[in-house]
């Protein structure tokens, strides 16, 4: 079976449908995050620790030696000081005796060296940035209620995932590559009818959900997309098709009544349930915690994307995917692995969590260009979206697993 998008593309394999679609660009409504300007740092402050007579400073004002060593540390280190006697009543420098080489005598007794011990430690934490305090003011942002609300969401993406086996388990005439070939199809439709961003994450959604528990024969998978994508457009979408673009789009190969009765299936297998948290929900929020600028917005898309057509994907959250791909997309922009505390703290994932899914990520944007499933790259591989397609994998996070 073959999907494909040119009608004048024959089927590969003889009794099988075609996918056509000449649907005309009707210009570009993609809406792109835009930077967020955050002027909030934190400050460190120098930590000393001075036990018993050490942390006495007024004692050794008229030292001037003594006032260099009372004086708190900089440049992010701060020294722990630790003694082994009751009172240093005073305290001599050798000459040219360097501040690492420290020896404190008491007078007692007997004359003792005793080291003074001291434990530099870099305290320095990258702080943590308020990604909202630009739209207090703005009561579409929601910021009172927003974690309450991406709280709510990682409750619920769980109820919105299938079993990452249900291909064997639940379909018998229909297999990975057809999905495949069948979102790939639906990536281009997508585009050329320009429709909202969430409207593909959520067709997707339904798409799997519904194969998890309806058996389907391979000649009603493109309706089932077909189906799945209308009802996404009803549910999250501005303009809505009608049946008769369904029918025109797939070329005459369903009738309008063959239609309206998978829509009816479809919503009574999921029992009207059409809406779950999607991967796009999170990536919106997660760019905006990586203080994205344009290129890192189209790139995290191009990869999110690739993971749509990928079914392996299925077994990973929406929440993680999202996260994976932030930071994949990060890595390749760099040049390095970067996720900052700002990230991990709004994602709650690590990088070593998102490690095994970024590998996957890095993978499918390596073979985007080649291969029988290319929509995803012709779409990125535009003006529109500044060439997101070009930029080189990171393929160092692959390669430094595998030493």
């Amino acid at each position: 079976m073959e999907i494909s998008v040119n009608s004048n593309r024959p089927a590969n394999r003889q009794g099988e449908k075609k996918m056509a679609t000449t649907v005309k660009i009707r210009g570009d409504n993609r809406r792109i995050l835009g930077d967020v300007n955050v002027g909030i740092g934190a400050q460190t402050h120098p930590r000393v620790l001075n036990k018993k007579a050490l942390s006495r400073r007024n004692d050794y004002k008229e030292n001037s030696v003594m006032s260099q060593v009372h004086r708190p540390l900089t440049g992010g280190m701060a020294a722990k000081v630790v003694n082994k006697k009751k009172s240093l009543p005073e305290v001599i420098f050798k000459p040219n005796q360097s501040t690492k080489s420290i020896e404190i005598f008491e007078d007692e007794e007997e004359d003792q060296t005793i080291p003074m011990e001291i434990e530099t430690d870099d305290f320095f934490e990258e702080p943590v940035v308020d990604i909202d305090v630009s739209d207090t003011k703005n009561p579409l942002a929601v910021v009172e209620y927003v974690d309450d609300i991406y709280a709510n969401y990682r409750k619920m993406e769980s109820y919105g995932m299938v079993s990452p086996n249900y291909m064997l388990t639940q379909q018998s005439d229909i297999n990975e590559k057809m999905r495949a070939m069948l979102i790939d199809w639906l990536i281009e439709v997508h585009y050329l009818c320009h429709f909202q961003d969430e409207t593909l994450f959520l067709t997707v959604n339904i798409i799997d959900r519904f194969l998890a528990k309806q058996s389907v024969s391979r000649k009603k998978l493109q309706l089932v997309g077909m189906v799945a994508m209308l009802l996404a457009c009803k549910y999250v979408g501005i303009s809505v098709p009608v049946v008769g673009d369904l029918i025109y789009i797939s070329a005459k190969a369903y009738s309008r009544s063959e239609i309206l009765e998978m829509e009816n299936l479809m919503l009574h297998t999921l029992e009207f349930k059409i809406s779950f948290p999607t991967p796009y929900v999170f990536l919106k929020r997660y760019l905006k915690a990586g203080q994205s600028d344009s290129k890192l917005d189209q790139l995290s898309s191009f990869l999110m994307d690739l993971c749509l057509v990928e079914y392996e994907t299925v077994k990973f959250t929406p929440s993680l995917l999202a996260a994976a791909c932030v930071y994949t997309a990060q890595c390749s922009l760099s040049g390095f692995k970067h996720w900052s505390k700002t990230c991990e703290w709004h994602t709650k994932y690590s990088k070593d969590e998102l490690l095994e899914c970024s590998k996957m990520i890095v993978r499918y944007h390596q073979r985007a260009a080649t291969g029988r499933f290319t929509a995803v790259y012709t779409k990125y591989n535009t003006s529109e979206f500044n060439y997101a397609a070009n930029c080189e994998p990171a393929m160092f996070i692959v390669e430094e697993t595998q030493q």
